[in-house]
C-alpha cells in the first residue's frame, strides 16, 4: 500500500519506516531536515521536506503521493519535554493535525492513523480502557500537551469521511527516547512495540481509539491485543 507517514524520522518513526518498506508499503515520510531526509532514502521510503503548520505544502506533499494510509507521528520534542517544548507539540497536534486531516480528505484517503497518549486519563476506576474520559483540559499553560492531545482526536476520529485510528501509546522507552529502559513512567511501552502496533493498525482493526501499553495495572491493553493482535514485547 501507499503510505505517508507525517514524523517520519522522529523517535518513533526511525522504527516504524523500516518495518513498513520491509513489509512491502511503498513509503513516503515528512521530514523538515536534508540530513533525515537522505536518511530516509537510504531505507527506500520518499522523502518530503515539508512544514505541517503550512496547509498549502501538506496538501501539496499528500496529493503528490495519493496516500491510501496516512499516520500522523508529529511532535516537536527534539529538545527535550520542557514547557516550551510541550507547548510547541500540542499546538503543532491542533494546527498540524488540521492541516494533514484536511490534506488526507483531498487526497481521498481512507485510513489515518495518529499518535496519542495514554497516560491522560481522568480519574475513574481502572484499569483505564479507551471508553474513560480522559482529563479536561484548562487554560493552563501546563494544559498545553492535554488541550493538543483532545484536539487530534477529535479530529481523527470524528471527521466523515474518515477511518481514524488513534494509538494511545505509554511514554516511550527504548533506542532515541527519553529513557533507554523500563525505567519510563507508567504506563510506558517500548517503542520498538509501540511501531509495531502501528504497523498492525494499517491492515487491522476497526477505526477508534487503542491503548498501547505493557501490561499495566492501570491502564488497560486488552483491546489492542484482540483487534490488532499486538503484545508489548520489545
Amino acid at each position: 500500500m501507499r503510505i505517508f507517514v507525517a514524523g517520519a524520522a522522529g523517535a518513533i518513526g526511525r522504527h516504524l519506516v523500516p518495518m513498513l518498506v520491509e513489509a512491502g508499503h511503498a513509503v513516503a515520510g515528512t521530514t523538515r531536515s536534508d540530513d533525515r531526509a537522505r536518511w530516509l532514502e537510504g531505507l527506500g521510503a520518499a522523502p518530503v521536506i515539508v512544514d505541517a503548520y503550512d496547509a498549502d505544502a501538506m496538501r501539496t506533499a499528500v496529493l503528490g503521493t495519493r496516500p491510501e494510509i496516512v499516520i500522523h507521528e508529529l511532535t516537536d520534542l527534539a529538545h527535550g519535554f520542557g514547557p516550551e517544548d510541550v507547548a510547541r507539540t500540542g499546538r503543532l497536534r491542533e494546527i498540524g493535525t488540521r492541516n494533514l486531516v484536511e490534506a488526507a480528505l483531498a487526497a481521498r484517503t481512507r485510513r489515518l492513523i495518529a499518535q496519542s497518549g495514554a497516560w491522560l486519563y481522568a480519574d475513574g476506576p481502572l484499569p483505564h480502557d479507551e471508553s474513560h474520559p480522559l482529563r479536561t483540559p484548562t487554560s493552563d499553560p501546563a494544559d498545553a500537551s492535554l488541550r493538543g492531545i483532545v484536539e487530534l482526536e477529535r479530529l481523527v476520529t470524528r471527521t466523515p469521511g474518515l477511518d481514524g485510528v488513534v494509538l494511545r501509546y505509554g511514554f516511550f522507552y527504548g533506542p532515541s527516547t527519553a529513557w533507554e529502559t523500563e525505567t519510563a513512567p507508567s504506563p510506558r511501552v517500548s517503542v520498538r512495540a509501540a511501531a509495531r502496533a502501528t504497523l498492525l493498525a494499517v491492515d487491522h482493526g476497526p477505526a477508534g481509539v487503542y491503548n498501547v501499553v505493557d501490561d499495566d495495572a492501570a491502564v488497560s491493553n486488552r483491546r489492542a491485543r484482540e483487534f490488532l493482535g499486538w503484545r508489548p514485547s520489545p
